[in-house]
């Protein structure tokens, strides 16, 4: 049965934690002889609707670390941008590679490309979800705090695709998580209430002083994400009292661990005494990146 990645739950029960050992082995044993290569011989198509740095960056070396050969295709380099429908691109690239990855907008064409391809298809990113980045924040939680159950997780500004990712890791892990966004900028109710039925405590809060109070995770992200450069300035307006600052991580706790997805805005929505501050583990955060892009390409490609 293929294995496509499209959101966390893909990954089956457990899956996350499972996602979390491999990383942290593949962390453990990266630059030694004994680094396992499952895709020895293996190609990659990394296609790439949005630009990047971090997902583009470690999944190229993700794949050559695992022994395999990464194509990075960009929509103004193929077809794409001329009109070519995922459909056929997943046909056509799945008859070539051995997995694909897809960085894109909308989730439609994710699923369109998935659906026709007969190799394993990776979410890299859409506006609904970006699941690599967030198994790279709960590593990164996990590395720190020695755990990931009993904490409690704040969410702070647009309930963007990071924020709905959240959500959906709470449902599946039982987490407690506040988001603290303005009205009309909330994750889908429908989302939220499907993870409280299975046990996670999921709230919106539009203070977000209360969200931060006692938290032992804070994360953010920009206010206008890729696809919406044109309600820059409205968002600005909305989004202003929701910043990480110094003053809002004194509500929460002494060992808060701070995480952005990056790139980041100093001075927007969080700011620079905090990003370069002593409880960011940012760097941390986008350094797992490239371990837990190891665990997901080999699972997908049943290695393990």
């Amino acid at each position: 049965m293929k294995r496509d990645v499209l959101c966390l739950a893909d990954l089956g029960p457990g899956g996350i934690e499972r996602m979390l050992d491999d990383s942290a082995m593949y962390r453990r044993m990266r630059g030694t002889a004994d680094h396992p290569r499952p895709m020895q011989g293996r190609s990659a198509a990394l296609l790439f609707d949005k630009a990047s740095t971090r997902t583009r960056v470690s999944l190229e070396v993700a794949v050559f670390e695992l022994g395999g050969h990464p194509l990075t295709i960009t929509a103004q380099g193929s077809q794409i941008a001329r009109g070519e429908p995922p459909a056929d691109t997943g046909r056509v690239l799945s008859r070539y590679v051995h997995v694909i990855t897809y960085r894109t907008f909308q989730t439609a064409a994710l699923v369109e490309l998935a659906r026709a391809s007969s190799v394993p298809v990776i979410n890299a990113l859409t506006d609904d979800a970006h699941p690599l980045q967030l198994l790279a924040d709960l590593f990164t939680v996990r590395a720190v705090r020695g755990r990931l159950a009993g904490l409690k997780y704040a969410w702070v500004g647009d309930g963007n695709n990071m924020a709905r990712s959240w959500v959906e890791a709470a449902k599946l892990l039982g987490l407690t998580l506040t988001l603290s966004c303005p009205d009309g900028f909330e994750p889908p109710k429908a989302e939220i209430a499907e993870a409280n039925a299975t046990g996670a405590r999921v709230q919106v809060v539009r203070d977000p002083f209360e969200a931060c109070e006692g938290a032992d995770v804070v994360s953010t992200d920009v206010w206008a994400s890729m696809g919406k450069e044109n309600e820059v300035t409205a968002r600005r307006s909305a989004l202003a009292r929701y910043r990480v600052s110094k003053e809002l991580l004194e509500r929460a706790s002494r060992e808060v661990v701070v995480l952005h997805c990056l790139p980041a805005h100093r001075g927007e929505e969080i700011d620079a005494d905090v990003i370069d501050g002593p409880r960011s583990f940012v760097w941390d955060e986008a350094e797992a990146r490239l371990h837990t892009a190891k665990s997901v390409l080999a699972w997908s490609l049943g290695s393990q």
